[in-house]
């Protein structure tokens, strides 16, 4: 017997994942490379870099601690071959392998790639279902079928009965399925967040620091100061301290923005259920658990559960039924150039500056900050649906194309016209004051439309949905905005269009 050569990606750093199933340890060799092109297609955040590096690395380590054989390329090497597929062909040369096994990757440019390898390297490649997954790629598509609409609400309460969590037999516990009425509180200013954990870099994440500051100088943010979590025991200890520290508040505050706090009541798991350090189930059950054991309240628990349970799965097998539309989708045919303070957070609109300016200091940003702030002004600014999803793919350590790109086309930008949203989450600057303290600080007025200090989002806002009526103007969820622009003196429209355009031209010509 030759063996088999199975190849994890830097995103599957699971003991638990398929390409390791029934692995013989004598024969079987593992492969494990950090490579040029999957480095540097889209500029990565520095921190996103050390992440994945220092954990492929340390993941590689307890391979070999657990009598895996292991191949490992580091990005350093002076025979590095820059590509995953070049690093496969030339293990395949150094040994003889019968096959290669690989678990399906999480970007349709990376599976197109995989599925040619097979002719390429005169060897069988097999490429596993990624069963860390609830949800299979064929069960998505088969509850889409027939479906006129694809709503998340309803595929999440399929998955509540398909795994049984926070159910009573066929019932929801506590008798509804969705609390999020009860989880979109403000802040208040009393109320004080734990500090997220940290922990002090090794002598291996120190080496990928000081190779990541080397070569990867152009790219954003700074790798000096990382302190996440790379190794499986450190992300079950990030989780331990969620569920103790921060799950009770979750839920309530999970919507809240405050200036100078960037991790408030999160989680921040999604850095390591995203490369596999943590399993899906694993972390529900925990969430779960403490809702038994009286130790979170309902709302937070079904909040949580519903961001994985929910959310996750349903953004990945829309992904995956959608593609390779979607990358091309752009319902508003928005070309807009992203403007200079998208790479720096140099603008006078202090909420931009905050959720910029914390994406750029840690590669992580909530929820809320992607999606009714910075993804906000993305889509009322008509920004290019290419540039918007290269700039959530590169800044974000928890961003894989799977899960951003239907987040960012489908979600944040409506560029595939409704399948994900049932309407564009757009608003005016009246959220964000109602949702945060950033206006508080803020070199432009909430409270004025029009005028030299106007709140960009007021007139950006307006003006976006006068230039789209005809497109959304029949929308249900819109008629209520569509009358109250109505309502409006022409003087005013007239006055918040003309501001519009002269921002956007600004843009246009920085």
């Amino acid at each position: 017997m030759a063996g088999v050569l199975r190849l994890i990606l830097g995103d599957q750093l699971s003991m638990d994942i398929a390409s390791l199933h029934n692995c013989n340890k004598s024969e079987d060799r593992v492969l494990l490379a950090e490579v040029k092109e999957e480095a540097t297609y889209v500029k990565h955040h520095k921190k996103k870099i050390v992440l994945l590096f220092s954990a492929m690395r340390h993941f590689a380590s307890s391979l070999k601690d657990s009598g895996y054989q292991v191949i490992y390329r580091h990005y350093d090497d002076d025979d590095n071959q820059g590509s995953l597929l070049a690093e496969v062909k030339k293990a395949c040369t150094e040994h003889q392998f019968d096959k290669v096994v690989v678990t399906h990757p999480g970007e349709y440019r990376l599976l197109k790639s995989m599925q040619q390898w097979q002719h390429q390297l005169g060897v069988p490649v097999e490429i596993a279902d990624d069963d860390r997954f609830i949800a299979t790629i064929t069960q998505f598509k088969e509850w889409v079928e027939g479906r006129k609409q694809w709503r998340m609400e309803y595929f999440y309460r399929e998955m509540r009965k398909f795994t049984g969590l926070l159910m009573e037999g066929d019932k929801p516990v506590g008798g509804k399925w969705n609390y999020d009425q009860d989880n979109r509180k403000s802040l208040p200013a009393d109320v004080s967040p734990p500090k997220p954990y940290t922990v002090a870099p090794d002598d291996i994440t120190q080496a990928v620091i000081g190779l990541v500051e080397s070569n990867f100088a152009d790219h954003m943010g700074d790798a000096k100061d990382f302190n996440y979590a790379v190794t499986r025991a450190q992300a079950l200890d990030v989780l331990a301290q969620f569920i103790n520290e921060r799950l009770p508040d979750f839920g309530d505050y999970q919507d809240a923005m405050r200036e100078g706090n960037v991790w408030l009541f999160h989680s921040h798991l999604s850095f390591y259920l995203n490369c596999g350090l943590l399993l899906p189930m694993e972390v529900m059950r925990a969430a779960e658990q403490a809702y038994f054991d009286g130790d979170a309240p309902l709302n937070a628990v079904e909040g949580f559960i519903r961001q994985i349970l929910g959310w996750r799965e349903y953004v990945r097998g829309f992904y995956w039924h959608c593609m390779p539309q979607l990358q091309h989708d752009n319902y508003f045919n928005h070309q807009r150039k992203l403007p200079v303070f998208y790479w720096t957070g140099h603008t006078n609109m202090n909420c931009m500056r905050q959720c910029i300016g914390d994406t750029k200091r840690h590669a992580y940003a909530h929820h809320i900050q992607r999606l009714m702030v910075i993804g906000n002004f993305s889509l009322l600014a008509g920004l290019s649906v290419e540039e918007v999803n290269a700039w959530y793919l590169l800044v974000y350590a928890d961003a894989y194309e799977w899960v951003e790109m239907p987040n960012v086309s489908g979600m944040i930008l409506y560029a595939d016209g409704g399948n994900l949203a049932s309407k564009p989450y757009v608003a005016s600057g009246q959220y964000i004051n109602r949702m945060s303290d950033y206006c508080k600080n803020c070199g432009y007025a909430v409270s004025k439309k029009t005028g030299p200090k106007a709140c960009p989002f007021n007139y950006l806002y307006w003006d976006f949905l006068i230039k789209h009526r005809q497109q959304l103007g029949n929308n249900p969820r819109m008629g209520l905005i569509y009358k109250s622009l109505d309502r409006m003196s022409q003087e005013t429209v007239d006055a918040m269009q003309q501001q519009a355009n002269e921002l956007l031209l600004t843009i246009d010509n920085a």
